[in-house]
């Protein structure tokens, strides 16, 4: 059976150096790469090796014609061709599209290679101080008003039950509106950690209580961000 890698991205594009160089030698064992944006993905490549020839590689964009791509990802798998797994930012499989692809390969018996790189998502929690040892993601909240803020409440409630950590996440053009939501409806002192621009060079991840966060509240549009919550002890 052919190796499935599954290569971490950066998330900063001025963030090379988070990629470890053993990620580029999958990437050159590979002939076939199935990604989440094909665009951005072979950017990423040239500037990981700019003598990489792109073309070389099959393409594949997971997002369009799934039950085809999936289809794809079957051939290609029969025809015993390693095969690169691409996210947009991170790592595959987490927060990403790319889980379809990894569920056939571990239902089609492949060896399927998680490879080291920055997951945003882990290191907002390392830095917030926040409990490592039991967190919970939740992925994009609701985007209706109402239903928002009642997820809030619940996860607000939940993590102070659970003494848990709540980590999620929103699309960045409604970054403020999220922030303006768990300002208004979360207690005073809850603890919201925000991490931003995670690996970049204006990168922060900052922890304040809820009341802090109001004396200070930061315009968080069009910023890639993760939101952590704890109202634990």
């Amino acid at each position: 059976m052919p190796a499935i890698y599954l290569i971490p991205c950066f998330l900063a594009d001025d963030a090379v150096e988070t990629i470890p160089s053993y990620v580029l030698r999958a990437i050159k064992d590979c002939s076939v790469i199935f990604a989440e944006n094909e665009r951005t993905a072979r950017r990423f490549l040239k500037s990981l090796d700019k003598s990489i020839v792109i073309d070389q590689y099959e393409w594949f964009a997971i997002h369009k014609a799934e039950e085809e791509q999936v289809n794809n990802f079957k051939k290609k798998i029969k025809e015993d061709k390693n095969i690169a797994i691409i996210s947009e930012a991170g790592c595959p499989g987490i927060a990403d599209p790319g889980q379809v692809l990894i569920a056939v390969a571990q239902e089609m018996n492949c060896k399927i290679k998680p490879l080291v790189g920055p997951n945003s998502i882990l290191l907002a929690l390392m830095a917030s101080g926040m409990n490592g040892q039991q967190f919970e993601f939740t992925g994009y909240l609701p985007i209706d008003a109402g239903a928002r803020i009642k997820k809030i409440k619940e996860l607000e409630a939940a993590s102070a039950k659970q003494n848990s950590t709540k980590i999620f996440i929103e699309t960045p053009y409604r970054n403020n509106q999220l922030l303006e939501s768990i300002l208004q409806h979360c207690q005073g002192n809850t603890k919201l950690c925000l991490g931003i621009n995670i690996t970049a060079k204006d990168e922060r991840i900052i922890t304040l209580t809820v009341s802090n966060w109001k004396q200070r509240k930061p315009d968080l549009n069009k910023l890639p961000v993760v939101f952590l919550l704890y109202a634990g002890n």
